[in-house]
């Protein structure tokens, strides 16, 4: 009966997120809840909860003050000479504008916000993919493959999901992975560059000041739920579409995607991206914060301290140096907390649905159930199975579906042929790059629509080459013995 109620509960949450019929936090809450009283254990859902937040605490902490760390550093300029940098080595050739794509996803990507990502990317490369007259799924798929690997990162979701869910440290499941994931995103670089030289074949090299010759824009549509009909950088700057950093995010992250060429000669410093004005500018401070982030990255792979509190007193000491008065901070922090809330939020909230599916039983109930039909052959391959399972669950559901309800019961099913639970954590996280393009990411609407690209479109451009990156990944974690 507990392993029929394990699936009822996982299905009905699944059912009801993917159908947009709950959120996913009134879910993680609501469904676990009305199944403890039907299991016949209410009287000690409380006990369930708060097992459950004491566990997740640390990665929710973890996920707050790393989404602030990021925000700040992109709001106080210090990728701005990144995107600078890029532009220029990208110059006229689609070759280079390719691989200046994905290398500018993948470092924006370091904030862990997928919206953010899309929009400083193509405001930085939507008017050379025009002016070329380059593929522009091109650039939308390249940009979602290299945020795919990225968004891996221990702050990013999927890593700090698989913890939550798992009861293991982010730390655990990421630091090993990061050989694979450099594989991964040297992949993404690889094929960008195999498809830019198609696309210079295709098109030729121009000079810069030929690339800068004015066409008239159109306005960009955000497509999906929740655009609302806006148009323009105003539209994907705002909160529709899934554009979860917020207007004022986007304002000072992502600039807006005017023509470059409109505010100057021909140059290459036209190609901004990001807004050169923005009032939370802090040039002065750019080698401080770069060797804070530097030094805040390198302790976090060596370990020198648990992330959350890293990151915990680096967004308190980036937010002091930067904004010294106090109303500069509240600020700063009011611009990035709808993320940081969001996120928290749903951490707090996975930890009923954990706690009732660990506490009244039902994750052992399926996972002796899930043993027995597979088979025996496959046990001691169950990092294999949850890898190459992780590329379709992803896609076709959301992160919370997948890593709260079916991951767990892969980790026991795991534990009883002797896989370890990080084993499973670790290859759980290997299909990110697929996910990235589910029509269920919100951040998705956001490319297609900025990029002035049909969905369609995009997903058969992308899925293809998303999951050939997946399987590199999971390659590379078995050959070195990750996975």
């Amino acid at each position: 009966m507990l392993t029929i109620l394990g699936f009822a509960m996982i299905a009905t949450f699944l059912v009801l997120i993917m159908m947009k019929k709950m959120s996913p936090i009134a879910a993680l809450v609501l469904i676990p809840a009305l199944f403890c009283v039907f299991v016949g254990k209410g009287a000690h859902l409380g006990d369930y909860v708060i097992d459950g937040v004491s566990s997740l605490a640390p990665t929710a902490a973890m996920l707050m003050f790393a989404i602030v760390y990021f925000g700040v550093m992109i709001d106080v300029g210090l990728f701005d000479p990144i995107v600078r940098a890029i532009l220029k080595f990208c110059k006229a050739d689609p070759m280079r504008i390719v691989v200046g794509t994905a290398l500018l996803a993948a470092i924006v990507s370091l904030d862990g916000d997928g919206s953010t990502t899309f929009m400083i990317t193509v405001s930085a490369m939507y008017p050379l993919y025009k002016r070329l007259k380059m593929s522009l799924v091109v650039m939308t798929g390249v940009a979602a493959m290299a945020n795919g690997v990225m968004n891996t990162l221990p702050w990013g979701g999927p890593t700090a999901r698989a913890a939550t869910a798992l009861k293991v440290d982010a730390t655990d499941i990421f630091v090993p992975m990061i050989p694979a994931l450099a594989v991964g995103l040297l992949a993404v670089v690889v094929l960008a560059y195999v498809l830019g030289l198609r696309e210079r074949r295709r098109v030729g090299t121009l000079t810069l000041d030929e690339a800068l010759v004015r066409e008239p824009e159109s306005e960009t549509v955000l497509v999906g739920a929740g655009a609302g009909g806006r148009t323009g950088a105003s539209a994907a700057s705002s909160t529709g579409a899934g554009a979860g950093a917020g207007a004022e995010k986007a304002s000072a992250g992502a600039g807006d995607s005017r023509d470059p060429a409109a505010e100057g000669d021909a140059s290459d410093d036209d190609f901004q991206g990001l807004d050169p004005n923005r009032a939370t500018l802090r040039p002065k401070l750019y080698w401080f914060n770069a060797l804070l982030t530097v030094a805040l990255l390198s302790a976090m792979i060596m370990e020198l301290l648990p992330i959350p509190v890293l990151f915990l007193l680096g967004a308190a000491l980036a937010l002091t140096v930067n904004f010294p008065h106090i109303p500069d901070q509240k600020a700063r922090i009011a611009a990035h907390a709808d993320n940081v809330l969001n996120v928290s939020g749903m951490v707090f909230a996975a930890a009923v649905f954990t706690g009732v599916l660990t506490g009244t039983g039902m994750v052992d109930h399926m996972a002796n159930w899930l043993v027995d039909t597979i088979p025996e052959g496959m046990g001691p391959h169950m990092g294999l199975v949850t890898g190459l399972l992780s590329l379709p669950l992803t896609y076709f559901m959301s992160n919370d579906g997948f890593y709260f309800g079916v991951l767990p019961v892969l980790a026991e099913a795991g534990q009883a042929h002797g896989v370890s639970t990080l084993e499973i954590a670790r290859a759980s996280i290997v299909g990110q790059p697929l996910h990235m393009s589910s029509p269920l990411v919100p951040a998705v609407y956001v490319l297609v629509g900025m990029a002035k690209v049909e969905f369609g479109d995009h997903t058969r451009f992308v899925v293809k080459w998303a999951v050939l990156t997946s399987l590199v990944i999971l390659a590379a974690g078995i050959l070195f013995g990750i996975i």
